[in-house]
């Protein structure tokens, strides 16, 4: 298995604690997504240089996806804190603006407008490989490039229409600017081929919030894959965040603060790490 980042130097291959930039025509996945590059193939492209991860800045593995799907309800942990009892047979679907992307130690900015119910959701992320329309479930993972990690930040105020002047809206809350961590790579296919039993875990300062399974999704993968293809094309490099399992902050009373530091841990994929900011310290040049 392979796991493919996008650089400020370009394409690179994670080996452990450094990073091979590799040798390719492209100058990021988003553009070898597009072009319709097999990242499997592009992962064996000859290497450039050899570097420390910490002589490259990671971007988000894909910052432009033409579209970005979330599931609601989508781990049987979740439905019973949240007290979700719809016996519905299709996931429940939402959509986050592209523009909220954000990659890897890039800050979460708590939004001048709803900054004080701002909640953490530590998911697997699909990233789409090759154009899928009305596929079905046997065949969706085939139209899958690889796997990342994402935080679906969600304004649970806005969220749950508790902002007096403002209806609930699910969309809104969860497409403020930097809502959508992902990172810190891309897993590829050949060795993460099943991502139906994989460990998931997010932490806050340290704090072990979220741990679950991903066979605890109420809908596997291929089939939320399949679903979705049938309510709209999905392109290379859309993104689908797959739903969070229990342990969110809002059943807690725990909302982000500014200086908190999220965690989420997938296995097979790696870690993707975000600090939350204010508007105002962001404003004025501080954290990333």
């Amino acid at each position: 298995m392979a796991r493919l980042a996008s650089t400020s130097r370009g394409i690179g291959r994670a080996e452990g604690d450094r990073i091979d930039l590799l040798d390719t025509p492209f100058p990021d996945l988003d553009a070898a997504l597009a072009a319709g590059g097999d990242l499997g193939a592009l992962a064996e492209s000859p290497v450039l240089e050899s570097v420390s991860l910490d002589d490259v800045t990671l971007h988000a593995p894909v910052r432009r996806p033409s579209k970005i799907w979330g599931v609601g309800y989508a781990y049987r942990d979740h439905r019973e804190e949240t007290g979700f009892t719809s016996t519905d047979a299709s996931p429940v679907i939402f959509m986050k603006a592209p523009s909220s992307v954000v990659g890897p130690g890039d800050d979460i900015v708590l939004p001048p407008v709803a900054p004080e119910m701002v909640d953490y959701e530590g998911e697997l992320a699909v990233v789409i490989g090759r154009r899928a329309t009305a596929v079905d479930t046997a065949h969706a993972l085939e139209h899958v490039a690889g796997y990342t990690i994402g935080n679906d930040v969600s304004a649970r105020d806005v969220q749950r229409g508790a902002i007096e002047g403002r209806p609930a809206d699910t969309s809104t809350a969860k497409s403020f600017d930097t809502f959508t961590p992902l990172g810190p790579w891309i897993a590829t296919l050949d060795g993460l081929d099943d991502p139906q039993d994989l460990a998931l875990r997010t932490w806050v300062n340290g704090d072990l919030r979220q741990e679950d399974r991903t066979s605890q999704l109420v809908h596997p993968v291929a089939e939320i894959v399949s679903y979705l293809s049938h309510q709209t094309t999905l392109l290379p490099g859309d993104v689908i965040m797959t739903g969070t399992p229990g342990g969110i902050g809002g059943r807690q009373g725990l909302y982000l603060r500014a200086g908190d530091v999220v965690r989420i841990e997938i296995e097979g994929i790696g870690r993707l790490e975000n600090t939350v900011a204010d508007s105002a310290s962001k404003a004025a040049g501080h954290g990333h």
